[in-house]
């Protein structure tokens, strides 16, 4: 394992470890004795544009002792035709690593075979790793009940995700409720359900291709819910179908009222930008149940943690 595509690359152990690293980065951020990438060079290679991801990494990066190439996907010879292969070819021979945001969740994968350094998933149109490892991290922070307990606080908890439920974040939710032994439900309209697609990566992953539960009655799917997830309805090269989704959409509003619908301590969970009166209303967001903002903070220091796992794992197939 050299790149971190799926969010299931690592093992129950593996998340553990990079859960309790992510956590010692976030109480010791000053202390930079851990300078995993120190003298690398990583590339963030963004088509989609980004305020918390490329802001993260670009830190990140930095804070691990490592120098970040930003890179615009708009202005590299993909724009003009050169292939992903051999950009993959050329970029392993100049970075370390390197960061992709993008559309197609099959060019990320062209650029994982091709390239000869840890590739980074920062999000595709299928999914969206390294927020949902920020979001178990932030989740854990708040249930664990003693030191390296990282999963058992996990177990059984039931995480709501209403909206666009074929979108990257709740297919991402789908395969880290089923890795970290969590329920997950989702409330959607029917043209939204999950796709074949994340079906398939479940079974091939060791999971039933039908490990959750899906539902068109948001008063069903948040009933008795640990957490309620939400994402925007409009995700950017949507623009063209936004008045239907929002009017579609319009019954999976997460509200005050369907906050009371789950567990009396329930969390709201949101990746951001949230475009308050559509998925969430103003009133959840700026509950007390809300957590977005420390979703939003560990997204950094989750993204360390998986980039000095990433790296010590490959200096070690080296």
């Amino acid at each position: 394992m050299k790149s971190f595509i799926t969010g299931n690359e690592f093992s129950l152990s593996e998340a553990c470890e990079i859960f309790t690293l992510a956590k010692q980065f976030k109480n010791f951020r000053s202390d930079r004795s851990i300078q995993p990438l120190n003298g690398e060079s990583w590339g963030l290679l963004f088509f989609k544009n980004s305020t918390r991801t490329r802001i993260s990494f670009e830190v990140g990066i930095n804070e691990l002792g490592g120098y970040p190439v930003v890179v615009d996907g708009n202005s590299t010879q993909l724009s003009r035709g050169e292939t992903i292969e051999d950009t993959a070819r050329v970029l392993s021979r100049y970075l370390n690593g390197l960061v992709i945001r993008t559309f197609c969740h099959e060019d990320l994968e062209i650029f994982a075979n091709f390239g000869k350094m840890p590739i980074v998933n920062a999000l595709t149109d299928f999914l969206h790793p390294c927020q949902v490892y920020a979001d178990i991290f932030t989740l854990v922070e708040r249930w664990r009940s003693y030191a390296n307990d990282w999963i058992s606080p996990l177990e059984g908890k039931k995480v709501t995700f209403l909206g666009d439920t074929a979108c990257n974040m709740a297919n991402s939710w789908i395969l880290a409720a089923n890795q970290f032994g969590m329920k997950i439900s989702l409330g959607g309209p029917r043209d939204f359900k999950p796709k074949i697609k994340i079906q398939n990566l479940l079974k091939d992953n060791g999971f039933s291709p039908h490990a959750y539960h899906h539902t068109e009655d948001p008063k069903e799917a948040v009933a008795d819910a640990d957490v309620i997830y939400t994402d925007v309805w409009v995700s950017m090269g949507e623009e063209k179908d936004r008045e239907n989704r929002l009017r579609i959409m319009q019954p999976y509003s997460v509200t005050p009222d369907l906050m009371k619908l789950a567990k009396p301590k329930a969390l709201f969970m949101h990746c951001l930008p949230a475009h308050c009166g559509e998925e969430v209303d103003l009133g959840v967001l700026e509950s007390s149940a809300s957590i977005v903002f420390d979703q939003a903070e560990n997204r950094l220091h989750a993204q360390k943690a998986i980039l000095h796992a990433l790296t010590q794992k490959s200096k070690n197939m080296d």
